[in-house]
């Protein structure tokens, strides 16, 4: 609150929405279609049926958004795909790109 001449005004104060994210999966010919479904549904908790839409779109599209998030989030997301797929011995890659 502000005092204009005595009298007090409220100011409004506009909070701009943070960007969001996608976390966009790519087509890789080593990585399992299984092992997408099973990364979606761990890590981006989509249902199966979810999970099976996206892995047609990366394998037919050459790539999939796995969701939208804030920046940290998708690059948290980020990080435990590519650790997972590492660890299972795959190539499965992600990158992130803001939405419009």
């Amino acid at each position: 609150m502000t005092q204009v001449q005595g009298q007090e005004t409220a100011e409004s104060i506009k909070l701009k929405t943070p960007n969001k994210y996608h976390v966009i999966m790519l087509n890789d010919d080593s990585t399992p279609m299984d092992f997408v479904v099973q990364i979606l549904v761990m890590v981006f908790k989509k249902t199966t049926e979810e999970a099976d839409r996206v892995m047609i779109e990366i394998h037919e599209k050459g790539r999939g958004i796995a969701g939208t998030f804030s920046y940290e989030v998708a690059e948290q997301k980020c990080v435990e795909t590519v650790q997972e797929a590492r660890h299972a011995g795959y190539p499965l890659d992600v990158v992130i790109e803001e939405t419009e």
